[in-house]
């Protein structure tokens, strides 16, 4: 019977996933590559914006006509013209006269700032009042101001979000060099288990949870998902589905098989395919012990638990973030979405020497966020179903009181 090779900590699997290159890249139009994560740095081209321009609707003025202006005291200033949106303002500005300017238009020559069309007030055609001084440079944007020739717009390995990828239209830049997206396979095994769509169940069996979850825990982090079935506990069986689904992917999830039962054979399968390279069998943490990762080449497999709450729990503490280093992403130390800080609404006790990964449901009271544990055993896929996400009680830790400020990984992106 295989055994458990050396049980490591959640810290070490981290430092394993940290060796592992990003995949390779790939051009992609702009209109699909929010989500996809930069290969390279992104420089400015050229300034933004390329001429002076207004940010309010108003007057190009020269600041030292509208100097001391006031309600009782108002500037008197000539309307000499309009500038059009999209047209070059070329008409110049000389003292005691005004230009009217919409937001975005170009500032003419010789004005310095624009006032805001509620500081004016109409005496004729030609004629306005205007009641509040400006400063140079007073609703206007400078040439550059925005972004200036050569500036480093976005650093390689940056996920580009819906913003992204609008400073890169206004850049000109239509197609960016991305890394791939991981190819994902997803395999489940067990004889006890039969497909999600079984009407009637057979006492004994239990529907096919994983492959569906984990699917969607791959979607959601951008990774392309391959469902490839359910595969007897058969070594053979299984060794030739492994096979295969490595030849087409990049990475393989092998839910089910990784524990040390008499027929869990993942262990076997990754002996017997040439080059595989354990990295580890076995992390101290609950749930999730029985898990597996090892490295074919430049393909990784993993081999997780059969229990859903487990397998869950083990892809997005350390599948997903390995998934988001083959894309190259490049994560920052701050929060990005994924987490929430709260209060723990009651004792989470833990077992010294093994990091504790608990589901909580997140509620708001009296303007605080309050994170409550729930408690249940890890085969209860429900649990997971009620859980906004999770909080890790350090191995070295027996657990976090009433009150503890805690950091919640969320369960959705």
């Amino acid at each position: 019977m295989t055994k458990f090779l050396k049980v490591i900590s959640a810290s070490e699997v981290q430092q394993i996933l940290d060796q592992f290159a990003p995949l390779d890249f790939e051009p992609v139009h702009l209109n699909a590559a929010t989500g996809r994560v930069l290969a390279s740095t992104i420089v400015a081209r050229e300034n933004i914006p390329a001429f002076p321009r207004a940010t309010m609707d108003g007057f190009a003025v020269r600041a030292r006509d509208v100097y001391g202006a006031s309600d009782t005291i108002p500037a008197l200033l000539e309307v000499v013209g309009k500038v059009e949106m999209g047209e070059a303002a070329e008409q110049p500005l000389a003292p005691g006269q005004v230009i009217a300017i919409p937001t975005g238009g170009m500032l003419p020559p010789g004005a310095d700032a624009v006032v805001m069309v509620e500081h004016t007030q109409p005496l004729d055609d030609r004629t306005i009042e205007v009641t509040r001084p400006a400063a140079p440079g007073d609703n206007v944007l400078q040439v550059g101001e925005d972004l200036r020739l050569g500036d480093e717009v976005l650093p390689a390995g940056h996920r580009l979000r819906p913003q992204d990828v609008g400073l890169l239209a206004a850049l000109g830049t239509i197609s960016v060099e991305v890394h791939r997206r991981p190819r994902v396979a997803v395999i489940s095994t067990g004889d006890e288990v039969v497909p999600a769509g079984t009407a009637r169940l057979p006492l004994g069996k239990t529907r096919d949870i994983n492959s569906f979850s984990i699917a969607g825990q791959l979607h959601q982090t951008g990774a392309i998902a391959a469902l490839c079935g359910i595969v007897e506990d058969s070594l053979p069986q299984l060794t030739a589905a492994c096979r295969q689904a490595l030849e087409n992917h990049d990475v393989v999830l092998l839910s089910g098989g990784s524990s040390v039962g008499a027929r869990d054979y993942t262990i076997q399968v990754l002996e017997s395919i040439p080059d595989a390279e354990i990295l580890f069998h076995g992390i101290a943490i609950r749930p999730g012990k029985p898990t597996i990762l090892a490295r074919i080449g430049r393909k990784v497999f993993w081999g997780l638990p059969g229990q859903p709450v487990s397998a869950l729990t083990i892809f997005t503490a350390f599948v997903k973030p390995l998934l988001e280093r083959l894309e190259g992403e490049r994560k920052r130390n701050i929060p990005q979405g994924a987490t929430r800080q709260a209060e723990l609404s009651t004792r989470l006790p833990s077992v010294h020497g093994r990091a504790d990964y608990a589901p909580v449901v997140l509620e708001e009271r009296n303007g605080s966020l309050w994170a409550t544990p729930l408690f249940g055993k890890s085969a209860m896929i429900s649990l997971l179903s009620r859980a906004d996400g999770y909080v890790m009680v350090p191995e070295h830790s027996e657990g976090l009181d009433q009150g503890t400020q805690v950091t919640v990984q969320l369960f959705s992106r």
